[in-house]
């Protein structure tokens, strides 16, 4: 039972990081490395908050709003010095180390003597606690997201995604939108990092380390597996990112090593992109066939 809700509040933990760079991936279609910078930041970030005696949920607010920042940073490498996106990401990702080292004066903090945002509520399974907290802040989270995405704002901002040149017609400018989800998206990574750090007690400057694997596998296996059903963009990703976690607890049950669980996150991207890819191309085919009929 309790690995059960360990992969359950993991897999919440994540989701909030997968929502993040579906702003990226699925809707701007940007490379933006930069998140494996922005979630130890947003973990070490809270460490430093919370050993100045900041409430915690005061402290994981900021964090979200500070990690925005790294967003920018990226943004305007991309935007105004006109460097492309995957290497205006690694640029980020390079000098948020630094930043990241410089924020506590050590590269890992523990949290066991800090107030932390599980304490709000207690019961007799601190695994209950945590994922009642975790619910209510990836729910907030989803319909603030899903909120935005239909102002005007947010719709603009998928435009922006899908056709640049709609937006200028419309006198907007494109730049303004990419670097409102770049922002948002660090920001949702960060406020993953701290939450993780939260539960495992303890922020180390290489949490980030394969993160963006993490967060495209739980996007892709959301999208792949309710491809047919009606769901929003941010329900796939969270529940993609529960049986991405799940997968990964199934891989240590069946005797796998935890050395071995970034292959396993690898060739899970792998599979998954290969059936997406098959399956459009069948699709394309099948319709061809019906149309040349």
């Amino acid at each position: 039972m309790n690995l059960a809700l360990t992969t359950l509040e993991q897999g919440l933990i994540y989701s909030v990081l997968a929502m993040g760079v579906y702003f990226t991936y699925k809707i701007l279609d940007i490379a933006d490395l930069s998140v494996e910078g922005s979630f130890p930041f947003g973990a070490l970030l809270f460490a430093r908050l919370a050993s100045t005696g900041m409430d915690p949920l005061l402290g994981t607010l900021f964090t979200f709003l500070i990690g925005t920042l790294t967003g920018l940073m990226t943004s305007m490498i991309f935007i105004q010095l006109r460097i492309k996106a995957l290497l205006a990401g690694i640029l980020t990702m390079t000098m948020l180390y630094s930043i990241n080292l410089r924020l506590n004066g050590k590269p890992n903090v523990t949290l066991t003597d800090q107030k932390l945002i599980f304490d709000y509520i207690r019961t007799n399974n601190p695994y209950v606690d945590r994922i009642i907290i975790l619910l209510i802040l990836v729910i907030v989270a989803k319909f603030m997201i899903d909120y935005f995405l239909r102002t005007e704002a947010g719709y603009l901002l998928v435009v922006t995604g899908d056709n640049e040149s709609l937006v200028r017609s419309l006198g907007e400018n494109p730049n303004k939108y990419k670097i409102m989800g770049l922002m948002l998206s660090n920001g949702l990574v960060a406020l993953s990092g701290s939450l993780l750090a939260q539960t495992n007690k303890f922020a180390d400057i290489t949490m980030g380390v394969s993160i963006i694997v993490a967060a495209l596998a739980s996007i892709i296996i959301g999208d792949t597996v309710f491809r047919q059903r009606k769901l929003r963009g941010t329900t796939r990703a969270i529940i993609g990112a529960i049986v991405y976690r799940t997968i990964g607890t199934l891989a240590l049950k069946i005797g796998l090593s935890p050395q071995d669980l970034r292959l396993v996150n690898g060739l899970i991207v792998i599979v998954f992109i290969a059936y997406n890819n098959f399956y459009q191309s069948a699709i394309q085919g099948r319709y061809g066939r019906k149309k040349s009929a």
